[in-house]
């Protein structure tokens, strides 16, 4: 049995509508269904699914029309799609396919067959899943970069890609060490800057305080002012 998914049924036909979302139930799968294509399409927009399971030959929007406008969509076309109709036609299943369709099967439908299409289904669409998120975590890293380089990086910002067990999360973990110690390293250059700022001033008025004491006119007043000391 496959994990528990949330998949849609899109039927023009009652019954066979409420036997596949009443099978579909029974493997544990969260299920809502369309009576039609045009039902099926406004669904797939307003809710997440993991796969699609559509009719070929239905009124006004048929199976055909759902699926091309799930290609075309930047988001439906990673919905995983299998075409279950009567239709048997070799041309029928290839141009299904040809659309983007993964699977394909006749009515009516087996339940050992299905089980194993909506596995297989799932399977492609969490491999999909996990190669998006790692491409998102890998441009997550690039930012990091760029962040470096601007002098604008928080070692935080990796954290969820830290967490991973594998080559990425290393080289994650790495980067935020190296970020840390490289701030270390300017706090601490910046703290040697400022000290030596205030021993070159203090020289510098040390310097100054000499140069007026080692005047004659200073040391004329230093003069005048002892003897009046001394009187």
């Amino acid at each position: 049995m496959s994990a528990p998914a949330r998949l849609l049924v899109v039927d023009d036909d009652p019954i066979n509508r409420r036997l596949l979302a009443s099978y579909l139930k029974r493997e544990g799968h969260e299920v809502a269904t369309a009576n039609d294509g045009a039902e099926g399409w406004a669904l797939l927009q307003r809710e997440p699914f993991d796969i699609a399971l559509l009719d070929v030959l239905m009124p006004e929007l048929d199976g055909y029309g759902v699926l091309e406008r799930m290609q075309a969509d930047p988001v439906l076309c990673h919905v995983r799609v299998i075409m279950i109709s009567s239709v048997e036609e070799t041309d029928s299943i290839v141009r299904c396919i040809e659309l983007g369709a993964d699977d394909y099967l006749p009515k009516p439908f087996s339940p050992v067959l299905l089980r194993a299409r909506i596995s297989a289904g799932l399977g492609r669409k969490r491999l999909h899943d996990l190669e998006r998120e790692y491409l998102e975590q890998v441009g997550h890293v690039v930012d990091a970069a760029g962040a470096v380089e601007q002098g604008t990086f928080e070692p935080a910002a990796l954290n969820g890609v830290a967490e991973r067990d594998d080559a990425l999360g290393k080289l994650a973990r790495i980067f935020q060490r190296m970020a840390r110690e490289v701030a270390a390293r300017e706090r601490a250059l910046k703290q040697e800057v400022r000290q030596l700022r205030i021993e070159i001033d203090e020289a510098k008025a040390t310097r100054q305080v000499a140069e007026i004491t080692e005047t004659d006119y200073f040391r004329e007043l230093q003069r005048k002012a002892d003897a009046l000391r001394a009187r």
